[in-house]
């Protein structure tokens, strides 16, 4: 079956979900600190670094967005509506 539509990330996927499971396991080892009773600030810095890389499946998903999603556009109403959209999903990043 073809697929008529793609996301931005599609051809870049992999890497995505390189990522993720990264982050995921990055997760699973701040419940174990956790579960062993380590040092809080050990704890606070596995946390910021699972943020981090967080933040970089957000900016690669953005970067693939704007290539895929925006620049085909053409309809300068859709245009401004996309560049909002980008805007307000990096707004709703930075204001965690």
């Amino acid at each position: 079956m073809q697929r008529e539509h793609t996301h931005g990330y599609y051809n870049n996927k992999d890497k995505v979900l390189t990522r993720l499971k990264r982050a995921e396991g990055q997760v699973r080892g701040i419940a174990r600190m956790i579960e062993e009773d380590k040092y809080c600030i050990d704890v606070l810095t596995q946390v910021t670094a699972t943020q981090a890389a967080l933040d970089k499946v957000a900016i690669e998903l953005m970067r693939d967005h704007a290539k895929h999603c925006m620049t085909h556009i053409t309809d300068t109403t859709e245009q401004h509506a996309k560049a909002d959209e980008l805007v307000n999903a990096i707004g709703r990043m930075i204001s965690r």
